[in-house]
């Protein structure tokens, strides 16, 4: 029988994409990002064990919520693209029930997604860093994962919004946010760009879990900052 980790349910997520997200967090993640604020996700034998119908219920008790503001389910992680068949199972059962369709992802999975793109509505892609060295750093992994993904969502025709993390001294700069503009250009379909200012609220989890944390005493980003670099990069998307 076909079944899925999961870490957690959000029931009102007002960040995941358009309009109210019931926000599923699969368990398992490749990547290994110094600022990550879901350590707890990174292990495959977390959470829950659940099939994909008793997932299903868990979400449709939630529609009235999502379904009068044009939301819909948010599928993130982790990264869902670690459990493929069962994202697959997910994503077709709620297409079967009309609901709209959100992948959180960084790309990083098995390398075969053109089944799953199919039935995703919008793709939430979580650029790490804007070239190989960086994202070995940053992550842990090359930035081959990545564009792996790209090569098959460049296939699609799935909408994307862009996410990219802002961390003081790392993804600040303007030659970084300009090297940014050039792999955003080569992405089909992105209808924005969300640039999300670094902060520290996850460090108590890295405490519990015994996990050094490799950023320790960097301060948060300046969120004004922040904007502006991001206004910047949806006035780039909206000329280019």
């Amino acid at each position: 029988m076909l079944k899925g980790r999961i870490h957690s349910i959000e029931s009102m997520g007002l960040v995941d994409g358009p309009g109210v997200r019931t926000v599923v967090f699969f368990q398992g993640c490749k990547l290994r990002c110094a600022y990550c604020h879901n350590p707890d996700t990174w292990a495959m034998d977390g959470g829950n064990e659940m099939t994909p119908e008793e997932l299903l219920r868990k979400i449709m008790r939630f529609r009235p919520y999502f379904e009068r503001s044009g939301g819909g389910v948010t599928f993130s992680g982790g990264d869902p693209l670690l459990q493929p068949e069962f994202l697959l199972e997910m994503l077709k059962l709620c297409k079967e029930k009309g609901i709209h369709t959100a992948l959180d992802t960084a790309g990083y999975g098995f390398g075969e997604y053109s089944e799953i793109l199919k039935y995703v509505d919008l793709v939430l892609l979580d650029i790490k860093h804007v070239d190989d060295f960086g994202y070995k750093n940053l992550t842990g992994r090359s930035k081959h994962g990545l564009d792996q993904f790209l090569e098959e969502l460049d296939k699609s025709n799935t909408k994307v919004w862009i996410r990219h993390v802002v961390v003081p001294g790392i993804t600040d700069s303007a030659e970084h946010i300009e090297k940014l503009k050039g792999i955003i250009k080569e992405i089909k379909n992105v209808d924005k760009v969300e640039l999300l200012p670094y902060h520290t609220m996850g460090v108590s989890k890295y405490e519990q879990l015994g996990i050094p944390y490799r950023l320790e005493n960097l301060e948060p980003m300046d969120k004004k900052y922040t904007k502006d670099l991001e206004k910047q990069l949806n006035d780039f998307i909206k000329y280019a």
